[in-house]
């Protein structure tokens, strides 16, 4: 049995409002919401809402529930308090102990991050990539590395010492770019190939070949969210769903998918924060047994070492 896992930031279930929430605007897989029914998932999919909030005081953050999503331990509840934006001293520390790379890695399995980014920029992060043997796409000052920290999800990799995919790998069809299709890489200035979501699809099942635990990861929902921007949540909804739709379509017989968040946010865009709302995880895959717990997004890392059999 393999894993997969798409996770998406900031996108919670919401009231079916299309003045405030772009997800009543379409038929999305991610179309849940609080006061309507969702949509029909393909696949025999199961939509499950689980809690944010570890019930710690405060708005979810991005850095404390990544952390939970790619540990399985509840890292808010831990520290006592939601950390944003990138993880700090304690949670880095718990990623180095508790990822579910290294544990699956440790174990004997394999795990891959199917997103591809520069070389220079994991080089200013300091975390274990592949090689690249194109020129450095730019030049990283001192200033900027200063400022570069590496995601939870950057962090769980390199705790179990997967390498990271470079652009090199992305242009050979083994890769991603974290937007999908690889325009706004490109409106960087960045040589990333140009995909349909589809393309992107049948590229993700490529690179989930080789391991039994494959992760993706795509954050212009919750951009688009803090910018209160219905257009720009549109287009990475739209992108999302159309890339998630077709993953699930070509899903191997021994895959379970996976499709998580890690807080609500572009839900709601009549403000520019996180939201307290549960988040939708979207199962695809053999039948759930009754007893599988999925109550915080926790539980989604911890769904992942249960199925790899790894304790």
């Amino acid at each position: 049995m393999r894993v997969a896992l798409l996770f998406i930031d900031g996108v919670g279930i919401g009231r079916k409002d299309p003045a405030v929430n772009p997800l009543a605007h379409r038929e999305h897989l991610l179309s849940c919401f609080q006061d309507a029914p969702g949509p029909f998932l393909p696949d025999g999919g199961r939509c499950l809402p689980v809690d944010t909030t570890f019930g710690v005081a405060g708005r979810p953050q991005s850095a404390s529930n990544q952390t939970a999503i790619l540990t399985g331990e509840p890292a808010p509840a831990l520290l006592g308090r939601h950390i944003l934006g990138y993880p700090n001293a304690p949670l880095r520390g718990l990623m180095a102990d508790r990822s579910i790379v290294k544990r699956l890695v440790a174990a004997g399995r394999t795990a891959t991050f199917a997103n591809a980014y520069p070389a220079p920029y994991l080089d200013a992060m300091d975390v274990p990539r592949r090689a690249s043997t194109s020129p450095p796409e730019f030049a990283v000052t001192p200033e900027a590395r200063r400022k570069m920290k590496p995601s939870a999800s950057k962090l769980a990799f390199a705790a179990g010492g997967v390498p990271l995919r470079t652009l090199d790998d992305a242009r050979a069809g083994d890769g991603l770019t974290p937007d999908i299709t690889g325009a706004a890489a490109r409106a960087y200035g960045l040589p990333a190939p140009v995909r349909t979501p589809e393309e992107a699809a049948h590229v993700f099942w490529h690179v989930a070949s080789g391991a039994d635990f494959t992760f993706f990861e795509h954050y212009l929902a919750d951009e688009a969210g803090h910018a209160q921007d219905l257009k720009a949540a549109l287009d990475a909804l739209d992108t999302f769903d159309a890339f998630t739709r077709a993953v699930v379509a070509a899903r191997p017989a021994d895959a379970r998918v996976l499709v998580c968040s890690d807080h609500g946010n572009v839900e709601d865009l009549s403000t520019r924060g996180h939201t307290l709302h549960p988040v939708p995880v979207l199962y695809f895959g053999p039948p759930l047994s009754p007893e599988e717990p999925f109550s915080t997004v926790a539980d989604v890392g911890r769904a992942v070492l249960r199925w790899l059999r790894v304790v």
